[in-house]
Order: structure tokens, then sequence, then C-alpha cells
């Protein structure tokens, strides 16, 4: 049994792989918990309304659990795992959003969520999606709620920061796994939030509340504090009052290079058609079953949309917060549904926190895939962050088994822009310096010219 190291936290159960499934164990303690919310109908109707994801339980015996085992769950699988400091703004709020719906069909039903990490919550399909089938116990009315305080650190905290100081203190989340402490976010928004009673509430006297009570040995939350007996309607008055915040939270997205970037591009209407149709084909072209591919530098994700005709799942990556809210809102709206935008720093990716830095994985963990997708990007590793070329094939080599990478070359005018300002030290990043670096660890299956331009787009397959 190999038990996922983010799954340690919870006694009523774990999830592990089998025969690399990933499935879920419940523990006897939480057997009657779980026996009730099966039969209350909350499971069926968090399914059909697609807030939760659906599960089969394995009573065949294929698949062992371990001497505390009361059920093994197969859940339905998640394609490509992501975490909350890799979502856009709006992938947050939706996020978020969805929390508390679930929460509120929960009540409904005589269950509390006991937990509001965002960490349960995966994407779908382009959308979110509740994937901890434990977190559901049952409502005890008078009771307050116990992921009060952890929703505001994963959810609220975040997103006003995100609002109203700068998008990319998302990020805070990384060095803060178990969200952004409330004291923190107190400190970072500007003086104005104060004066907005919803955040003041949830964030400003909840932070000066958690200090006056942190040796307070029951943990309540503020809003303990103030109802030691909270009715139901008061717990729904509550989800409605942190709905209504979180809707009210917008992000005015500022003009950056990237986020119009296909505006901006040096492509002739030539040439930029003539690559698209190289895109399609060369993917068209690879004789494997692509199930998920891997867009680098997708920036709005026009590419990861040719690329999604041709697999499962297209995980579109950029840089640019913009252009991964842009990407994102264009997916949930208009589809296609196989796209997961994420925000990546190549030169720098996600790495793998908590628990003995094993808790959740880091970016190149998650990243391998059938096939990847590199535009327009090799000349910022290279160039932009003095990355040799021998270790960006050999990172994506990796990775993958094909590649469709195109190779930008000095003479075309954004490798211009960029040693504008900087010396030119870079004698191998040439087009024969470019083939002789990747030829170590890919063949090239095909190289094709891109009309109306100085560049050239790769087909490319790993040594094996």
């Amino acid at each position: 049994m190999d038990t996922l190291s983010s799954s340690f936290r919870d006694p009523s159960g774990f999830v592990f792989l089998h025969d690399g499934v990933v499935h879920r164990q419940v523990n006897n303690s939480f057997a009657a918990s779980y026996d009730t919310f099966l039969s209350s109908g909350l499971y069926d109707k968090l399914v059909q309304r697609k807030l939760l994801v659906a599960h089969e339980e394995i009573t065949d015996g294929s698949v062992a659990g371990t001497h505390d085992c009361y059920r093994i769950l197969k859940p339905q699988q998640i394609p490509f795992v992501s975490y909350p400091y890799e979502w856009s703004f709006s992938q947050l709020k939706d996020a978020a959003m969805l929390t508390l719906k679930v929460q509120h069909e929960a009540i409904r039903h005589g269950f509390i969520l006991k937990d509001a990490s965002a960490y349960n919550v995966q994407f779908l399909d382009s959308r979110p999606v509740f994937i901890d089938t434990l977190s559901f116990d049952t409502y005890d009315p008078g009771t307050p709620w116990v992921a009060y305080k952890q929703f505001c650190q994963h959810f609220l905290a975040p997103l006003a920061l995100m609002a109203h100081t700068d998008v990319e203190l998302s990020k805070l989340m990384i060095s803060h796994i178990d969200g952004v402490p409330l004291t923190l976010a107190s400190k970072l928004l500007p003086f104005k939030t104060r004066f907005n009673y919803a955040i003041a509430t949830h964030i400003h006297l909840h932070s000066r509340m958690q200090q006056q009570h942190a040796d307070n040995a029951s943990g309540d939350t503020p809003l303990a504090s103030k109802h030691s007996s909270l009715s139901e309607q008061s717990l729904n008055a509550l989800m409605e009052a942190l709905a209504k915040t979180v809707q009210k939270l917008t992000w005015k997205m500022p003009d950056t290079e990237w986020g119009d970037y296909y505006e901006n591009t040096n492509y002739s209407d030539r040439a930029g058609e003539e690559k698209r149709d190289l895109v399609d084909r060369l993917l068209g072209s690879i004789p494997d079953q692509l199930a998920v591919v891997q867009d680098f530098g997708a920036n709005t994700g026009e590419f990861s949309r040719i690329a999604a005709k041709h697999c499962a799942l297209v995980v579109s990556q950029d840089i640019d917060p913009v252009a991964v809210e842009m990407n994102y809102r264009k997916s949930a709206s208009d589809g296609p549904a196989n796209i997961l935008p994420l925000i990546q720093d190549f030169s720098s990716p996600s790495p793998a926190i908590g628990w003995g830095n094993a808790e959740r994985d880091s970016f190149l963990q998650r990243s391998h895939c059938d096939a990847l997708l590199v535009l327009a990007l090799v000349h910022h590793l290279a160039i932009s962050n003095n990355v040799p070329l021998s270790k960006i094939a050999a990172l994506f080599a990796s990775l993958t088994r094909w590649l469709v990478i195109e190779f930008v070359p000095k003479e075309d005018s954004q490798v211009i822009r960029l040693l504008a300002t900087r010396e030119d030290i870079f004698p191998d990043y040439t087009r024969d310096g470019f083939e002789a670096a990747f030829f170590h660890h890919f063949t090239i299956e095909e190289s094709s010219p891109v009309a109306e331009s100085e560049r050239t787009l790769y087909l490319m397959k790993t040594r094996t």
C-alpha cells in the first residue's frame, strides 16, 4: 500500500495508491458517520450537482486495507493535481464558492464540513470539485462551525490580499500550508479595508480576537466566542455572509506584457496561421495516445486549445497571472472543458512543501506527461534566466516522451529586445547549438520553419 504523503492528518481515513490508481480508506472510527452520510442522500445530491467526486466501494477484496479498515473507496480520478498557490484569482474564488455551496447543502441534510481546506478542492472539466469524502460530519445544532477559521485563512484572506494588495500574494500559501495567517493578512491589507464591514469582521477583527485568545485551549474562533450557541439559522446566515463577501471580491487585472501578447506579437497573419497549423499537425502526427499534454508558457491558451483536440487534458501553464486568469475565464465559459490553466514560474517552479517536504508534491513530481508543448519559451529560459540549453533539454526529457518545441533565434525581434539591455554572453544560443543540446536527449522527428519568421518548430521524441 502506497499511502500518499499528503494524507496523514485525518484520523477518519487516508488516501493511497493501488496499481497507480488513487483509493481512499475509511477507518472504523468513522464508520457510523460515513454510513449516515451515504444514507442521508447528501452524497447523491452533491454528486448529482457535480460538487463532489463520485466513488465506488471496492467489495471484492481486490484492494486490501489496513487492520483499521471499514471501507475501501475508489473515487473518480483527478488527472492532474494542482494547488491553490498555482490558481488564478477566479479559480480560488470559484473554489471558495464551491466550498460554501457544499457546506450549505450539507447543513440541509444534517451535516457540516469539519474541514474547509483549499486542498480539498481540485479542478475537473474546468470546474472546481470537492474531493474529500471524509470531511462530512453530523451537525450538532447549537455548535459553531469549526472550519470557519480555516475557510478564512485558505480562501478569504488570500482572495482579499489578491484583490486589494497584490495578486502575487497568493504565493504566501507556499510558506503557509495551513492558510494565510489572519494577523499577517490584516497587516498587509490596505487601511481602507477596515471600513469594509465584511473584511473588517472576518479578517481584521477575527485576527485581533485570535491574538487576544491565543492561549485558549479550546481553539474557539471569534464567531464561537461571540456565539457560544449557534443556531442552524445563524449558521446559514454566516454562510450567506461569507458567500456575499467572496462574491464581492474582484481583481482589476492590470495591463501586462503577456496578457495581450497575441495582439502585440511580431508574427504576420500568415506566420501566425501557419504556426497554428503546424502545431495542430505535429501533435496530430504523434502515434501514441495522449492522455495529458503540458503546455509550458501557454499565455492565454491559444495553442492549448489546439492541443485539447489531441488529448484528454491540457495543463496550460504560464508565469503571468493576467494571462492565466484570462485563460481560465475563457475555458470556464466557452471551453473546451479539458484545459486546466495554472500559474507557474518555470525558472522557479512550485516546490515540495509541508511535513518532511513531502505533504504537497513539487511541480516536477506532478508534471510527467505524454507530450510537452513549449512555444516561445526557450529564449526566455536561456537568455532571461541564463539556463543552459543542455539543462533545458535534460529537464524536458525527464518529463515527457514527446516534445513539440519552438526555437526563436537571435535574429527574432523578441530576442533582440531581450538582448538590448544586456551583454550577449550566449554564443551557443543558435539553431545548431539548440539542436546539438537537445540531440543528447531527443531524436528530431521533424523540423519545420514558420513562414515569414525566423522561427522553427520541432517534433522530438525522447531517447530510450
